[in-house]
């Protein structure tokens, strides 16, 4: 992988990793990484407001990370796909070394 990627593609990169900076992002994902849940449920397991959730997992969603479906009234979110869990164990991986 020494070829050197575009521009718009480096820059894709740059905005992923920034959504991964916020610690409150990455422990959404964290409650995410087995299975769905409400908002109410991540606010209540985080000691959060449902309005701070939201607005995380807003930008989760917005980079492809989280997704959501409705349950009656309510929407549970879960992870985007397995790309995800890799990135998290990767990540937790090179802090443990």
């Amino acid at each position: 992988m020494n070829e050197m990627i575009d521009e718009n593609e480096l820059y894709d990169l740059a905005e992923l990793f920034k959504v991964f900076g916020d610690s409150t992002r990455i422990r959404i994902l964290f409650v995410l990484f087995n299975k769905e849940e409400s908002v109410s449920e991540i606010a209540k397991s985080l000691n959060m407001t449902d309005s701070a959730v939201s607005h995380q997992l807003k930008i989760l969603k917005q980079n492809k990370l989280v997704k959501a479906k409705r349950k009656g009234k309510q929407m549970y979110y879960y992870l985007a796909d397995d790309h995800v869990k890799t990135i998290i164990s990767m990540g937790r991986e090179h802090i443990e070394e």
